[in-house]
């Protein structure tokens, strides 16, 4: 009986030095990184929140980008940590993965929302996305959003005309330009290098890129069709020639066509876009023979 009891006290005793020597060596494992279950942390290759301005028709929105994996589920988080998307792959999908995409929220008018009611909705601050790789690791971005928006572009001139943004009505009529003896079109604008003086807060403005669009809505066997010519360009160009054989696409037998525009400035810090359009059409003025 004595045996019997000896053997009992010492298994609890071994017990205890067990329990006693993991404790004090799961913290150093897991600090090491060698615990089998911690979770592989990388960063997204890209992952960016920025807001977009359009001058012209007086709106804005929210838009975000995120690149690398694969991963099956993603999550974003404002300043405050309060989730504000949640994006799943589910089936075959969920088994291949995700690496990319790309979101655009929807752009009410300031009729609807008012650009402090749109502000005060995403507010300044550290932004935070996460994700769940395909592997079980987490893969995490940061970026800075903040409220201050470029000046739209301005000083806009179309092969030497000047583009009054306050009178142009491009669902009236566009201002008739002349190509050059190539027959392309040049389209030029100031540098934009303030912040907006109307909405969102003031601040110091660095472009850091700039963005030139030409859009041709054509008609072609009754269905509707545009055509796009877009060219990104660096921060100290502000002049960009649309060549001929883009502009002959809009072109009608007897040398008539009209085009739209848009021009966009990127800001360096937070990536906030402003953009301005406008039109142009090349052919005889009104009450030209």
């Amino acid at each position: 009986m004595r045996h019997t009891r000896n053997i009992g006290i010492l298994f609890v005793f071994l017990i205890a030095v067990i329990t006693f020597v993991l404790g004090i060596a799961a913290p150093n494992l897991w600090a090491s990184g060698s615990h089998r279950h911690q979770p592989k942390v990388e960063k997204f290759e890209e992952a960016d929140i920025y807001f977009e301005l359009n001058n012209t028709d007086g709106d804005l929105g929210i838009h975000g980008k995120v690149d690398g994996g694969p991963w099956t589920k993603i999550w974003l988080q404002d300043s405050h940590r309060r989730k504000l998307m949640e994006v799943k792959a589910k089936g075959r999908l969920r088994r291949q993965g995700v690496t990319e995409l790309f979101f655009e929220s929807a752009e009410p008018t300031f009729d609807e929302v008012s650009p402090e009611r749109f502000f005060n909705r995403f507010p300044e601050g550290k932004y935070r996305i996460f994700g769940e790789s395909q592997d079980g690791g987490r893969l995490i971005g940061k970026f800075f959003v903040w409220h201050v928006m470029p000046a739209a572009p301005d000083g806009i001139e179309v092969s030497g005309t000047a583009i009054d943004l306050e009178t142009v009505d491009c669902e009236e009529e566009a201002p008739v330009v002349v190509p050059d003896e190539d027959g392309n079109i040049v389209i030029s604008w100031d540098p934009v290098t303030t912040s907006h003086p109307d909405l969102g807060a003031e601040g110091d403005i660095e472009a850091a890129l700039y963005q030139l669009v030409v859009e041709i809505d054509l008609e072609i066997d009754g269905r509707e069709f545009t055509s796009v010519y877009s060219v990104d360009l660096p921060p100290d160009v502000t002049s960009m020639m649309v060549p001929e054989a883009f502009i002959n696409i809009g072109l009608d037998d007897e040398g008539n066509g009209e085009y739209k525009f848009e021009i966009l400035v990127k800001e360096e810090v937070g990536g906030n876009q402003t953009a301005t359009e406008s039109c142009f059409a090349i052919g005889e003025e009104d009450g030209d023979e």
